[in-house]
């Protein structure tokens, strides 16, 4: 006779995860001389770039939350600049207007443009993880777990994962390596879980 789950699975930690990066600054040569430096003879001066590329233009408008985020983001794709993030980001944008297929569709087109966009795996990985499909889940978040073992969140996940498709062993070591990365306090719904995994397994 098979066991029974006896105990409630926490949700998933963090929501979905931005591609949130700095703008590129090329610094533009000027054979102005600088007068406030001390050595004015051949020193250069570099003038800021003023305008902004399309991926950072929709960045800035969904900060603020304008609704040409979107458009922006599509004319990024469309420009080619930034494309796997372009997508990524507009996903999370149709997420939250209540589009998951579209969401769904968005991450994974972010995907065909880099199979290695850490974000955009996470971000499947939560969506399928909430939609119940399990084995996409496991499947995205070991992926991003490759590609930056480093965020806690994933290890967390992946537990939850382990833990309600049964895999007791895996879900007990990715666990306690959740713990060991975050403060005590963070790590105590882990250790609940991981004590009625023990009680569970025997």
């Amino acid at each position: 006779m098979a066991n029974i789950l006896e105990f409630t699975l926490p949700k998933p930690q963090s929501g979905l995860k931005r591609v949130s990066k700095k703008p590129k600054i090329t610094l533009k040569h000027s054979d102005q001389l600088d007068m406030f430096s001390e050595k004015t003879h051949g020193t250069n001066i570099y003038i800021m770039p003023s305008s902004l590329s399309p991926f950072e233009e929709a960045m800035m408008l969904d900060e603020r939350g304008d609704p040409k985020a979107k458009e922006a983001y599509l004319n990024a794709v469309n420009l080619s600049d930034c494309e796997a993030d372009a997508y990524c980001n507009l996903g999370i944008l149709e997420y939250e207007s209540g589009n998951t297929v579209k969401a769904i569709d968005s991450f994974t087109r972010s995907l065909k443009c880099d199979p290695r966009h850490f974000e955009s795996h996470y971000n499947l990985a939560n969506l399928y993880s909430e939609l119940g499909n399990l084995p996409l889940a496991k499947t995205h978040y070991e992926f991003a777990n490759e590609l930056n073992p480093n965020f806690p969140d994933i290890h967390f996940n992946l537990g939850l994962v382990y833990a309600m498709t049964r895999n007791f062993k895996s879900a007990l070591k990715i666990l306690s390596e959740y713990k060991e990365m975050v403060p005590p306090e963070e790590g105590a719904v882990a250790e609940k879980l991981i004590e009625s995994i023990k009680k569970l397994t025997g």
